[in-house]
């Protein structure tokens, strides 16, 4: 089974490229480990193991001020399950849809300072992601 947790240079670069004016909303999707994984930065790993769940609460909690600061919002937040319409094999644990107020401060966000360590509680939340820049119909 594929996974996604990171975007590419590529698709960063076709994002770009879509010339998304104004306001861009992104969809995530999100699964979260049982345990969360944090051997790609033991550093970072709480004294006792802890849920992915909880590994994803304190990327929120982290990343909230630096959202805001760039011009976004958290705009909505809420438990998944599996789909109505959809794979029946296939179930988020979270969707939320994250309100950035142009494609300029997305990427400026993406790239503060400090922000390597608030995403690498991110990635040793989940197993599997989707993040899907949703642009406003005129």
């Amino acid at each position: 089974m594929t996974t996604y947790l990171e975007a590419t240079q590529e698709l960063g670069r076709a994002l770009f490229m879509r010339g998304i004016e104004g306001p861009v909303v992104m969809l995530n999707l999100l699964r979260f480990r049982e345990v969360a994984d944090y051997s790609h930065a033991p550093e970072l790993a709480p004294a006792e193991p802890i849920s992915g769940a909880a590994a994803y609460d304190i990327y929120v909690e982290q990343v909230q001020p630096h959202l805001e600061a760039s011009g976004g919002k958290l705009v909505f937040k809420g438990e998944g399950g599996q789909f109505l319409i959809g794979p029946e094999d296939e179930r988020w644990d979270l969707a939320m849809l994250v309100e950035q107020s142009s494609l300029e401060s997305f990427f400026a966000f993406a790239q503060m300072p400090g922000m390597n360590a608030i995403l690498a509680h991110r990635t040793a939340a989940l197993v599997d992601s989707r993040l899907l820049p949703l642009a406003p119909l005129a």
